[in-house]
């Protein structure tokens, strides 16, 4: 319940107008700690399985390791990300950060592809 009160979800105090709107949001950020709650039950069941550690999550500290990385941190690894998308007349390129080892580690952990990721990168014969 932390998580709502405050950071990542904050729902602190704030001004909608509508009923409505106040329910939508309740249900987005409830759905929202719902991912960050499986995000971190996966990534754990997976280095327990492994009986491996994870580290580089603590900035100050790269090389403490951890067997219970929270949601946060997880996704705190993938900030410095940036897809840039070119578009022209004739096609649309798009480039996207490399991958560090610690991103590629997490992905794998958490049982995603990295052709999931890699296929940022295809490029279009159209503009969307």
């Amino acid at each position: 319940m932390g998580r709502l009160k405050g950071c990542p979800l904050s729902l602190t105090p704030m001004y909608v107008q509508r009923d409505d709107h106040a329910t939508g949001l309740i249900r987005l950020l409830s759905i929202a700690l719902r991912v960050l709650t499986l995000l971190e039950f996966v990534g754990r069941r997976q280095l327990a399985a492994e009986r491996a550690k994870l580290a580089g999550l603590y900035a100050g500290n790269p090389r403490r390791e951890t067997v219970r990385p929270t949601a946060e941190r997880l996704l705190e690894a993938f900030r410095d990300i940036t897809l840039t998308i070119m578009e022209g007349s004739q096609q649309t390129d798009r480039h996207v950060t490399a991958l560090s080892p610690l991103q590629q580690r997490i992905l794998g952990i958490l049982g995603f592809p990295l052709a999931l990721y890699t296929r940022l990168c295809t490029i279009s014969a159209e503009p969307p």
